[in-house]
């Protein structure tokens, strides 16, 4: 028994957009295959070398200049040629025509059915007879001027002028057949000549290419030997002034850049470990003694000796990690009043039981990143106060569109010698050099990045004082 054909809205409907057409499919394939060969042939064309694209490039250029010079050339000569051609005709139509006038109808020529010559002329009256010929004519000439025309019993083309001799009209035909052999013989020697021009450019772009990249192949081979570990190598530098030249000087100039910042972070990284390991070293020894001694220390000793050291080796990270941002510095500058940045320390410094002068404190405004500068007033100011025998001395002054802070103690000074050393990281002078008396070594070397990324500069010299005197110099507002 056949199955019943179930209602319409009992059948399972296919969702709209899922149509099965073949030519869709057959559409979409079709592009997708296209696509994939244009995305080949890009690939392909983005790995070819340079010397093979510039070369490609440049016969390209020739190529299309030289044959569109030869056709334009090939044109005009056959253009002056028949040019020639027919002013020689026009000649020989004005002297007829002139004759008659002046001395009547030539004489006639009897030769008839002959090859045409390269020049032929008739004299027609004014019903189309001809009455003169140079040569006898299957057909007569055309009655009116024609560029080019073929003419009874000749092999080439001709060229047709006619010329009003009162009652008569002279039609001068002249061939075109030197016109173009002349032409054809100019071909043949540019379809020879150019494709041997387009080799010759191509050859010498390849090797001009070769010889000029030579260099940039060098350097290539050379960098890619250079690691973290070989950074003291350097690529060869060509002797042309040219632009690799140049490229080859500036990667030495990043080469060695790259060199003294690994060298730097290296020294920087034993510097850290060491200054990090006293604290560590001087509390475990405090532990362990405590440990293996119980009653060796007092009470409260250990916690003492531990607090102390943990806040020196957190004064210590603290600076660590303000010498890292210098980068992130200055990013939403403010206007930073550097006499009140000045006057606050001396007053910190007036409590301490030292005598402070702030007489050269006048108004001097920056604008930069307010917590940095204010490190690098508090820097000065303690580097000054560790080395002063009685007096600080502290000046703001502002003119020349820079401002100008002082920082001065009465101490031993610094030796001419040094004054450039001390601001390097982890860097204390011998007298400086023990635990109470010195710092970490790194507060002059926050003062100097910091004024660096405010643009600004940082000396030291010889006070009246007595002591050291430092000077930073900031661009004012």
């Amino acid at each position: 028994m056949a199955e019943r054909r179930r209602p319409w809205w009992q059948r399972e409907r296919r969702p709209a957009g899922r149509r099965t057409d073949p030519a869709a499919f057959q559409h979409v394939a079709t592009a997708d295959a296209r696509d994939s060969r244009s995305s080949a042939v890009r690939w392909r064309w983005s790995r070819a070398s340079v010397r093979f694209r510039a070369t490609l490039y440049a016969v390209l250029v020739v190529a299309v200049a030289l044959i569109g010079g030869a056709v334009v050339f090939v044109i005009l000569v056959g253009a002056s040629l028949r040019n020639g051609v027919e002013a020689a005709a026009e000649q020989r139509a004005a002297a007829l025509a002139q004759q008659i006038e002046t001395a009547g109808l030539p004489a006639p020529v009897s030769a008839e059915g002959a090859e045409p010559d390269d020049l032929v002329w008739q004299v027609a009256d004014a019903y189309g007879t001809v009455v003169r010929s140079s040569q006898g004519l299957a057909e007569p000439l055309p009655a009116a001027d024609l560029d080019e025309v073929r003419i009874a019993g000749g092999d080439n083309p001709y060229v047709v002028v006619t010329e009003e001799a009162g009652d008569f009209r002279v039609s001068v035909a002249a061939s075109l057949e030197e016109v173009g052999e002349s032409t054809e013989a100019l071909i043949v020697p540019l379809l020879t000549g150019v494709p041997m021009l387009l080799v010759l450019v191509g050859f010498t772009t390849w090797t001009v290419l070769v010889g000029a990249l030579a260099p940039v192949e060098r350097i290539r081979r050379e960098v890619e030997g250079i690691t973290g570990d070989r950074l003291d190598r350097r690529v060869p530098v060509p002797p042309s002034r040219d632009e690799i030249h140049r490229l080859a000087h500036t990667m030495n100039q990043m080469l060695a850049r790259l060199e003294d910042a690994r060298t730097r972070q290296q020294q920087f990284v034993a510097d850290a470990s060491h200054e990090l390991r006293s604290p560590l070293t001087s509390m475990r020894q405090a532990a362990e003694v405590a440990h293996a001694h119980p009653g060796a220390l007092g009470e409260g000793e250990l916690a003492d000796a531990v607090v102390e050291e943990s806040a020196r080796m957190q004064r210590l990270v603290g600076q660590l990690l303000l010498l890292t941002r210098g980068e992130a510095l200055n990013r939403t500058p403010q206007d930073v009043d550097l006499d009140d940045l000045a006057l606050a320390e001396a007053g910190r410094l007036t409590r301490a039981g030292l005598t402070v002068e702030t007489a050269g404190i006048g108004a001097g405004r920056v604008r930069g990143d307010a917590t940095a500068l204010a490190q690098v007033v508090r820097n000065l100011v303690d580097n000054a106060a560790r080395h002063a025998e009685r007096t600080v001395a502290l000046a703001v002054r502002q003119g020349g569109g820079v401002v100008e802070l002082v920082v001065e103690d009465d101490g031993g000074g610094i030796a001419e010698p040094d004054r450039e050393r001390i601001f390097e990281r982890f860097v204390r002078l011998d007298e400086a050099r023990t635990r109470d008396a010195g710092g970490s070594g790194l507060g002059l070397s926050i003062v100097r990045e910091m004024v660096a990324v405010h643009q600004g500069t940082v000396q030291v010299s010889a006070s009246a004082l007595g002591g050291a005197r430092f000077t930073v110099r900031l661009p004012a507002e």
